[in-house]
């Protein structure tokens, strides 16, 4: 089990690499978070919800995500309540403190996971979730620690050198553990190290000579990699977009959600993309997308309250393009609604009404794997769903995707704006083209995002051999 000092120490990319090793060495080998909390997820094969690093690291295992891989998943829709996902399905929505009743019993929904799982494959690399070192979640704990002491596993920390305070970080974790739980790890592991190694040496004598554990390696920085957030957003770009790029903003709502959408245009060379947070006039653009997000209603408040629905209306009557993705879609209709109070207080609200639709949200989530077809020009897009809307009116007359046996979404009369449900809609190269090209990029090149995943992937576990005693964390195994 990787367990990191504090959130983004790089456990999930840790995790990836070691998946990645073990794969391509030809063992049976699957990723394991028992708990998550995060807005980017991913639909398995069963048509369940898991968090989105634990499918990357399925990816990096050669495997189809699977429900079992993240038995519970929390979607935070306040800053004191989230969505409680289990076993892939939606289970309840708690406040803080309710979730923290409800533990133990989530406990054993965990186990049945990690066992199945255990029954399927020889190895299981496992993602810690925050610090184990949280004092005052050290109580009924099924994400760190807790869970460790319950599946009887051997645990790695990981601490991010780039952040400073490293060796702090390290041995004051290791001080807030109990004495069982010390004696559970095995070593360390120190990310983001850019400089002189020689430097670094004293540090690492210090700190094993104080704590009785070794180093298992020291990763250096790695420039350039680029793959799925678990939930921060990055701004991080391959290459400095080319001049006469196109540009293309989207807001980033208090609660948005699989913003990895974005990340093909991220790292588009023919598009400067820029996400706008709080406090930022949105500058012009040639296309503005609207993302996903938890809590549809309460974002569609932010675009108003920081003033984005006028730079909208003005971005569309200079012949600008728009598009919504799920969320965003929603709020391109005439209503949406929330009789039920699945996301917040029951309620409806105005939307943008720049489409005739109107959008209920339902208890019963749609969750699903699509393949489909651009009705712009026929080419094929493929993405998942995760939503709680349902959505109808005349605007969806005129389609935005053909799938064979219904369609989604909708364009505008006027072509100006396309709004659907499909996420990943730009992971596919040749949609990806078709719709720059359709916001106004002549010549859009169709970057394969698999392939480049694939080889971000590789480079990982290239890294990760080079840099890590595998063999101390792995023993009995013989490859090294």
């Amino acid at each position: 089990m990787i367990q990191g000092t504090t959130s983004d120490a790089g456990k999930s990319i840790l995790v990836a690499g070691l998946c990645r090793v073990l794969a391509r060495a030809g063992l049976s080998v699957v990723p394991f978070k028992p708990q998550n909390m995060a807005l980017n997820s991913a639909v398995t094969v069963e048509g369940g919800e898991i968090g989105r690093a634990q499918a990357l690291q399925a990816q990096a295992c050669g495997l189809e995500p699977a429900n079992d891989m993240n038995p519970v998943l929390l979607k935070p829709n306040t800053d004191i309540g989230a969505q409680v996902i289990v076993h892939g399905q939606v289970d309840a929505t708690l406040d803080a403190v309710a979730y923290h009743e409800r533990k133990p019993a989530l406990l054993q929904a965990v186990m049945e996971s990690w066992r199945r799982l255990q029954q399927r494959y020889k190895y299981i690399v496992v993602e810690g979730a925050g610090s184990p070192a949280e004092i005052n979640l050290r109580d009924r704990d099924i994400a760190n620690m807790g869970f460790a002491e319950h599946a009887d596993c051997p645990v790695a920390l990981i601490a991010d050198i780039d952040k400073g305070g490293v060796f702090a970080h390290l041995v004051g974790t290791l001080a807030l553990l109990s004495e069982t739980e010390r004696r559970r790890v095995i070593g360390f592991v120190i990310n983001k190290f850019r400089g002189d190694m020689a430097l670094l040496q004293p540090g690492l004598t210090w700190l094993e000579q104080e704590t009785g554990k070794p180093v298992l390696g020291v990763l250096p920085y790695l420039h350039g990699l680029h793959l799925d957030a678990e939930d921060a957003i990055s701004t991080a770009t391959d290459m400095p977009p080319q001049e006469s790029a196109l540009k293309v903003i989207a807001p980033v709502f208090p609660r948005i959600s699989n913003h990895t959408d974005f990340d093909p245009l991220r790292l588009h060379p023919q598009v400067d993309f820029r996400f706008i947070g709080a406090g930022t006039a949105p500058p012009p653009a040639d296309l503005i997308i609207l993302p996903g997000t938890k809590n549809v209603r309460a974002d569609l408040q932010w675009l108003r309250d920081h003033h984005w629905l006028p730079a909208i209306y003005r971005h569309l009557r200079y012949g600008g393009k728009l598009i919504g993705i799920c969320g965003g879609y929603q709020m391109l209709g005439d209503v949406i609604a929330d009789p039920h109070g699945i996301e917040s207080k029951p309620g409806s609200s105005v939307g943008l009404g720049l489409l005739r639709m109107e959008t209920e949200l339902r208890p019963q989530k749609q969750l699903r794997q699509v393949r489909a077809r651009l009705a712009l020009d026929n080419t094929p897009a493929c993405g998942y769903e995760i939503h709680a809307g349902v959505t109808q009116g005349a605007a969806l007359e005129n389609p935005a995707l053909l799938m064979p046996d219904r369609q989604d979404g909708a364009i505008s009369a006027d072509n100006q704006i396309l709004g659907c449900y499909l996420h990943g809609l730009f992971d596919a190269g040749a949609a990806c083209a078709a719709l720059l090209q359709w916001a106004g990029l002549a010549q859009a090149q169709a970057p394969d995002y698999h392939d480049l995943r694939e080889r971000q992937l590789e480079r990982l576990a290239d890294v990760v051999e080079a840099n890590i005693n595998l063999a101390g964390i792995f023993p009995g195994i013989d490859l090294w």
